[in-house]
Protein backbone atom coordinates (compact mmCIF):
# COMPACT_ATOMS: atom_id res chain seq x y z
CA UNK A 1 0.00 0.00 0.00
CA UNK A 2 1.66 3.65 -1.44
CA UNK A 3 2.15 6.26 1.89
CA UNK A 4 -0.16 8.61 0.07
CA UNK A 5 -3.04 6.08 0.38
CA UNK A 6 -2.69 5.29 3.85
CA UNK A 7 -2.30 9.43 4.92
CA UNK A 8 -4.40 10.70 1.88
CA UNK A 9 -1.53 13.44 1.26
CA UNK A 10 -0.06 13.12 -2.18
CA UNK A 11 3.93 12.49 -2.27
CA UNK A 12 5.89 15.21 -4.29
CA UNK A 13 8.92 14.35 -6.70
CA UNK A 14 11.71 17.23 -6.94
CA UNK A 15 14.50 17.47 -8.86
CA UNK A 16 16.49 16.70 -5.82
CA UNK A 17 13.84 14.81 -2.77
CA UNK A 18 10.61 13.54 -2.28
CA UNK A 19 8.47 15.64 -0.54
CA UNK A 20 6.38 12.87 1.68
CA UNK A 21 3.90 12.44 4.60
CA UNK A 22 5.65 12.23 8.11
CA UNK A 23 5.70 8.65 9.37
CA UNK A 24 6.62 7.49 13.15
CA UNK A 25 10.16 6.12 11.68
CA UNK A 26 11.24 9.82 11.05
CA UNK A 27 10.53 10.74 14.85
CA UNK A 28 14.70 10.53 15.35
CA UNK A 29 15.85 12.86 13.10
CA UNK A 30 13.12 14.90 13.46
CA UNK A 31 13.99 14.74 17.35
CA UNK A 32 17.48 15.68 16.38
CA UNK A 33 16.64 18.81 14.02
CA UNK A 34 14.14 19.99 15.70
CA UNK A 35 15.78 19.72 19.22
CA UNK A 36 18.71 22.38 17.07
CA UNK A 37 18.41 25.61 19.06
CA UNK A 38 19.09 27.05 15.68
CA UNK A 39 15.96 25.77 13.88
CA UNK A 40 13.64 25.93 16.95
CA UNK A 41 13.97 30.08 17.15
CA UNK A 42 13.21 30.22 13.28
CA UNK A 43 9.55 28.73 14.37
CA UNK A 44 7.03 29.91 15.86
CA UNK A 45 6.19 26.49 17.08
CA UNK A 46 9.02 24.23 18.18
CA UNK A 47 10.42 24.86 21.52
CA UNK A 48 13.46 24.55 22.83
CA UNK A 49 14.84 22.95 25.14
CA UNK A 50 12.87 20.23 22.95
CA UNK A 51 10.38 18.48 25.63
CA UNK A 52 10.03 14.35 25.50
CA UNK A 53 7.16 13.72 23.38
CA UNK A 54 6.57 16.81 21.38
CA UNK A 55 7.89 14.89 18.53
CA UNK A 56 5.69 12.31 18.67
CA UNK A 57 2.80 14.46 19.19
CA UNK A 58 3.55 16.46 15.96
CA UNK A 59 3.48 12.96 14.25
CA UNK A 60 0.48 11.63 15.18
CA UNK A 61 -1.53 15.06 14.94
CA UNK A 62 -0.68 15.51 11.33
CA UNK A 63 -1.46 11.88 10.83
CA UNK A 64 -4.93 12.16 11.96
CA UNK A 65 -7.83 11.67 9.52
CA UNK A 66 -9.41 15.17 10.95
CA UNK A 67 -6.32 17.08 10.54
CA UNK A 68 -5.85 21.10 9.85
CA UNK A 69 -2.37 20.63 9.14
CA UNK A 70 -0.63 18.28 6.42
CA UNK A 71 3.26 17.75 6.88
CA UNK A 72 5.64 16.42 4.33
CA UNK A 73 9.47 15.73 5.29
CA UNK A 74 12.49 16.72 2.39
CA UNK A 75 13.45 13.03 1.76
CA UNK A 76 16.44 12.44 0.11
CA UNK A 77 16.26 8.67 0.35
CA UNK A 78 17.13 6.03 2.13
CA UNK A 79 17.64 7.33 5.81
CA UNK A 80 18.35 11.29 4.88
CA UNK A 81 15.64 13.67 6.02
CA UNK A 82 16.49 17.52 5.23
CA UNK A 83 13.40 19.18 6.07
CA UNK A 84 9.74 19.53 6.87
CA UNK A 85 7.50 21.69 5.06
CA UNK A 86 3.44 22.13 6.11
CA UNK A 87 0.56 23.88 4.67
CA UNK A 88 -2.31 24.55 7.67
CA UNK A 89 -5.81 24.81 6.52
CA UNK A 90 -7.58 28.20 7.09
CA UNK A 91 -11.30 28.81 6.35
CA UNK A 92 -11.95 30.09 2.77
CA UNK A 93 -9.57 27.77 0.56
CA UNK A 94 -6.80 29.64 2.12
CA UNK A 95 -3.89 28.10 3.75
CA UNK A 96 -0.52 29.04 5.62
CA UNK A 97 2.59 27.64 4.61
CA UNK A 98 5.39 26.71 6.93
CA UNK A 99 8.68 25.08 6.48
CA UNK A 100 12.53 24.41 7.99
CA UNK A 101 15.38 22.84 6.68
CA UNK A 102 18.27 20.95 8.75
CA UNK A 103 21.16 23.96 9.32
CA UNK A 104 23.68 21.02 7.39
CA UNK A 105 21.96 22.13 4.61
CA UNK A 106 21.28 25.57 4.79
CA UNK A 107 21.60 27.65 1.81
CA UNK A 108 21.31 24.94 -0.69
CA UNK A 109 18.03 25.93 -2.28
CA UNK A 110 16.54 22.86 -0.59
CA UNK A 111 13.84 25.40 1.17
CA UNK A 112 13.01 27.24 -2.58
CA UNK A 113 12.72 23.63 -4.42
CA UNK A 114 10.34 22.31 -1.35
CA UNK A 115 8.52 25.50 -1.54
CA UNK A 116 7.76 25.89 -5.31
CA UNK A 117 7.20 21.96 -5.51
CA UNK A 118 4.61 22.29 -3.23
CA UNK A 119 3.33 25.54 -4.45
CA UNK A 120 2.98 23.94 -8.14
CA UNK A 121 1.74 20.77 -6.75
CA UNK A 122 -1.33 22.59 -4.54
CA UNK A 123 -2.13 19.66 -2.70
CA UNK A 124 -5.14 21.49 -1.13
CA UNK A 125 -6.35 23.31 -3.97
CA UNK A 126 -5.62 26.83 -2.13
CA UNK A 127 -7.12 29.43 -3.86
CA UNK A 128 -4.64 31.88 -1.32
CA UNK A 129 -1.69 30.71 0.72
CA UNK A 130 0.32 32.90 3.36
CA UNK A 131 3.24 32.75 4.80
CA UNK A 132 4.94 34.36 8.24
CA UNK A 133 9.34 34.69 8.94
CA UNK A 134 10.70 36.32 11.33
CA UNK A 135 12.29 39.55 10.25
CA UNK A 136 16.00 38.00 11.26
CA UNK A 137 15.78 35.70 8.56
CA UNK A 138 15.71 37.36 5.49
CA UNK A 139 16.73 33.83 3.90
CA UNK A 140 13.27 32.78 4.15
CA UNK A 141 11.99 36.14 2.90
CA UNK A 142 14.16 35.34 -0.11
CA UNK A 143 12.19 32.06 -0.30
CA UNK A 144 8.87 33.46 -0.93
CA UNK A 145 9.37 35.70 -2.67
CA UNK A 146 11.42 34.29 -5.39
CA UNK A 147 8.57 31.81 -5.10
CA UNK A 148 5.95 34.73 -5.98
CA UNK A 149 4.88 35.79 -2.22
CA UNK A 150 3.72 39.03 -2.07
CA UNK A 151 4.62 40.92 0.82
CA UNK A 152 1.58 42.38 2.97
CA UNK A 153 3.30 43.66 6.29
CA UNK A 154 5.05 43.66 9.70
CA UNK A 155 3.52 41.82 12.09
CA UNK A 156 4.81 40.02 15.53
CA UNK A 157 4.42 35.97 16.60
CA UNK A 158 5.21 34.73 19.59
CA UNK A 159 8.27 32.45 19.25
CA UNK A 160 8.33 29.17 21.91
CA UNK A 161 11.85 28.46 21.72
CA UNK A 162 12.40 32.03 21.87
CA UNK A 163 9.62 33.09 24.51
CA UNK A 164 9.13 36.26 23.11
CA UNK A 165 7.25 37.86 20.85
CA UNK A 166 9.43 38.35 17.39
CA UNK A 167 9.22 40.90 14.77
CA UNK A 168 7.63 38.94 11.41
CA UNK A 169 6.87 39.74 7.57
CA UNK A 170 3.79 38.14 6.68
CA UNK A 171 3.30 37.53 2.66
CA UNK A 172 0.39 36.53 0.28
CA UNK A 173 0.56 33.88 -2.77
CA UNK A 174 -3.04 33.89 -4.54
CA UNK A 175 -3.74 30.88 -7.37
CA UNK A 176 -5.74 32.65 -10.26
Amino acid sequence: MRLETITGQQVIETERFTLRPVQKSDAGQLRMYAGDKRVAEQTSSIPHPLPRGVIQAFIERVQQPDRDEDAWVMDRGGDEILGVISLKRMDRSQSEIGYWVAPAFWGTGLASEAVNALLEANPQNCKTIFAVVFQDNPASARVLTNAGFTYLGDAEHFSVARDANVATWTYLRKYD
